[in-house]
């Protein structure tokens, strides 16, 4: 009986899934790109990284008929092909032809590091002979389409599964494109907290190239899955952050967006108000501020503070919360805690929110 069910849950799953293929040329591509046909949204847009060889090496290896892997997309209500796999290949190959994809300004490509035939190198597509530009308007691939009739949320695994064109992306990177696949509402709150003044200015130690791959973000995301649903965390925190956000996405988990916001933006305004810049940083051993950003200070510190932020006064500097979290910081006990395991991080937060807590009180 089990295995009966099994197989049957199988061919359930597989019902829902609706895909075809199809072979189409690069200038199909481009013209429904131009059309509105084929759509990369704007989140994926910014994973634009190829660099000016690796697109110049692509576009000489469609001139020399080499086999290009299929790219994916997702069918919408209005017809429209959603790219969801294949992002490099067809921003280098749009990009060769003059669009402007990804941010800033954007000249059309000239090649440039082409190994096999450097004569190419130099060349644009306006001025590339006519010849070589109907092979590559010509060159073909295999596009695996997800049709609009299967299940949102099979798109959504489908789109996890995938080998996003072999480029290092973050896990918030790719969490902001495929989590709209199934609702773009707590991403688009993620986003929104995250350009708060007060987080930014308190994280500001954050060096350029995270905030770029959108640690700022998956901060947000943290705190929030922390505060709400610490009793699950587990190793990776990747996937427990993944897992957090999926449940408030679809509603598993209660999530109360104004309330929430609230207490988030009171907590790192208290934050700002009273440790500044270096709330998150380390103390050397001669008990100087370095110049860093540690992410174990940032969960104790920022979840003691959301428990007791009803309990302080966000527009006033208490110089004692300062005094008392330097001296956690420097103090012995929270060594015993650095490390990730759940019961740790319990303890970490517990002795920044009993310091805190004590300060509150004599005051």
């Amino acid at each position: 009986m089990g295995i009966t069910n099994l197989i049957e849950n199988v061919d359930n799953q597989i019902v829902q899934i609706r895909t075809k293929s199809l072979d189409v040329s690069f200038n199909e591509l481009y013209d429904m790109y131009r059309d509105g046909e084929l759509a990369i949204a704007p989140d994926y847009q910014r994973l634009f990284r190829w660099d000016e060889e690796k697109q110049s090496r692509f576009i000489e290896s469609l001139i020399l008929e080499m086999p290009v892997p299929p790219i994916f997309v997702i069918e919408s209500e209005e017809g429209v092909y959603e790219l969801i796999d294949g992002l490099q290949r067809i921003s280098s190959y749009l990009h060769f032809r003059g669009e402007e994809l990804g941010e800033g300004e954007c000249l059309p490509l000239q090649l440039v590091g082409c190994d096999i035939v450097k004569e190419l190198n130099g060349y644009s597509y306006e001025n590339l002979p006519k010849t070589l530009q109907i092979k590559i308007k010509r060159s073909f691939v295999r596009m695996e389409v997800i049709k609009r009739e299967s299940e949102n949320s099979l798109k959504y695994h489908i789109f996890k599964r995938l080998n996003t064109g072999g480029e290092l992306l973050s896990d918030q990177e790719i969490r902001n494109c495929t989590i709209r696949l199934l609702n773009s509402e707590a991403l688009t709150f993620i986003e929104d907290c995250s350009s708060n003044v007060d987080y930014q200015y308190v994280i500001s130690k954050i060096d350029e190239e995270k905030i770029r791959k959108k640690v700022d973000q998956e901060l947000v995301l943290r705190f929030f899955a922390l505060k709400n649903d610490l009793n699950n965390f587990q190793f990776p925190v990747s996937e427990y952050l993944t897992n957090y956000l999926e449940k408030i996405t679809v509603q598993d988990k209660e999530f109360n967006y104004v309330k929430e916001k609230v207490i988030f933006e009171k907590t790192f305004k208290i934050i700002r108000v009273n440790l500044g810049k270096d709330a998150f940083s380390s103390i050397t051993k001669t008990k100087n501020i370095k110049n860093d950003f540690v992410t174990y200070l940032f969960d104790g510190i920022s979840i003691a503070v959301s428990r007791l932020h009803t309990k302080i006064d966000a527009e006033k500097r208490n110089e004692n919360i300062e005094n008392i979290i330097y001296d956690i910081k420097v103090g012995k006990e929270l060594q015993s805690y650095k490390t990730g395991t759940l019961n740790n991080l319990t303890k970490r937060i517990e002795l920044f929110q009993k310091g805190v807590e004590s300060v509150i009180d004599e005051r």
